[in-house]
């Protein structure tokens, strides 16, 4: 990460979101509680912005500066509104495309599948409001310039998101390898959310229950999983294939 997307020290954090910056974390260091630290965290509420207790050594190792126990992560972008694009989707004549990534940490990974998003036309990427990798400077060059074209939508509880992308007539489907039914013989026509899991665990048992269809990629070697970047661009690419055999 590089220093450019940090700011350092509680009163400084704080001009930074009243100014309008768009801030992707606060690492708050363990026990701290003065007056100017509480309005922060009230600050920070009020804007969804995440915080994050720390421990003091990972503060130090992140900088030597005077930072008083508090170190924000700016986002590399500012962040958009996902029941407006769905709405102005629709509006537009077309059906939601969206993909929803749940905990994939590694910038890397994550500016891969911005990169194939945007060559998908995806409508909007959604992330949960913690436990993904920080969209900074990083992770923008590493999709090639993607995160400045396809919308992403940090959301606080992913299973409400999932729950109203349902009620706005999306189908969620689950790309997972818990699963014996093959995304090559799923549905995917029509309105449409994917979700793909972390690199750990895959989709959370929480977010896989509210799912309409469980989907696996076919697995014909040794390896029992793919790469998260690799399996999201095949099951981005799986739907864009049946919606071009309709037209």
């Amino acid at each position: 990460m590089e220093k450019k997307d940090m700011i350092y020290g509680t009163r400084a954090v704080i001009e930074a979101i009243r100014a309008g910056r768009e801030v992707e974390k606060i690492m708050v260091q363990h026990g701290l509680a003065n007056e100017l630290v509480k309005e922060l965290f009230a600050l920070a509420k009020e804007h969804d912005i995440p915080i994050l207790p720390t421990h003091p050594d990972k503060l130090k190792r992140l900088s030597t500066k005077n930072h008083q126990g508090v170190i924000s992560v700016l986002s590399a972008i500012q962040y958009a509104n996902l029941d407006n694009i769905i709405h102005q989707t629709y509006t537009n004549g077309q059906d939601p495309f969206v993909l929803i990534v749940d905990r994939v940490t590694d910038v890397r990974n994550f500016g891969a599948i911005a990169r194939t998003a945007e060559c998908a036309g995806i409508h909007a990427i959604v992330i949960g409001e913690k436990g993904n990798a920080p969209i900074t400077s990083d992770a923008v060059k590493t999709s090639a310039g993607a995160l400045n074209f396809v919308p992403v939508c940090r959301e606080r509880d992913l299973k409400k998101t999932i729950r109203s992308l349902r009620e706005q007539g999306l189908k969620i489907i689950a790309c997972t390898e818990k699963t014996k039914s093959l995304l090559y013989e799923t549905n995917c026509e029509g309105p449409v959310a994917i979700i793909m899991g972390s690199e750990e665990d895959g989709i959370s048992d929480m977010l896989l229950k509210e799912a309409d269809a469980l989907a696996a990629i076919p697995m014909k070697g040794k390896i029992g999983s793919l790469n998260v970047s690799v399996a999201a661009g095949i099951a981005m690419y799986e739907i864009v294939r049946q919606r071009e055999s309709k037209k």
